[in-house]
């Protein structure tokens, strides 16, 4: 999820700062997190990928969550890359290395669903990769946060989270949710 990485970096500032308060509460550690969000993107890899090639899409350094991708990547150990380091040749993604093109099985996706692909999307993007719906629609490559998936993450659907979860569970969230008002709702509206 977005903003991981502050919470992690945030955790290792307060083990070194105050050791006390990990050890005397049980607080359980997460140095694990990068591994286990790597073995999750290995697992959705193409079958016929074999020992999986994995990277992270940046928009880049001007992103303002630049720090959480280098930091993500660098705790997963796979390349952060750029829409410009990647290329698609017969449906199929590499990377450009100074060795040559290298072939990528799964993209961990944190650009737009609008800048992803400038021949599906965007004609204007110059973050996406030209083609990579082409190599997505035939399997040739995974995009984990496909496109559409952050629907989910938009404000205005925190009103709905109680309801999908009944709905979908059949049970009460564990957690309340924070109110969240709907401004095309007239009472709600007033309110605010």
């Amino acid at each position: 999820p977005s903003g991981a990485s502050y919470m992690l970096a945030n955790r290792a500032v307060m083990k070194r700062v105050f050791p006390g308060l990990f050890r005397n509460y049980g607080i359980r550690p997460l140095d694990f997190y990068g591994q286990a969000l790597l073995t999750t993107m290995r697992y959705l890899a193409p079958p016929a990928s074999g020992d999986p090639s994995i990277v992270l899409l940046s928009p880049g350094v001007f992103n303002s969550a630049y720090f959480e991708h280098t930091f993500l990547a660098r705790q997963m150990g796979i390349p952060l890359v750029e829409g410009r380091d990647l290329i698609v040749h017969d449906a199929r993604v590499f990377m450009r290395t100074t060795s040559g093109l290298r072939p990528v099985n799964v993209i961990y996706r944190r650009i737009d669903d609008d800048f992803i692909d400038p021949l599906v999307f965007r004609k204007d993007s110059m973050l996406g990769v030209p083609g990579l719906f082409s190599a997505y629609r035939k399997g040739n490559v995974t995009l984990a946060n496909a496109a559409g998936t952050g629907v989910a993450d938009d404000k205005a659907i925190y009103a709905y989270v109680p309801a999908i979860i009944r709905y979908y569970l059949g049970e009460d969230a564990i957690l309340p949710n924070i109110d969240t008002f709907l401004c095309s709702d007239s009472v709600q509206c007033s309110y605010v």
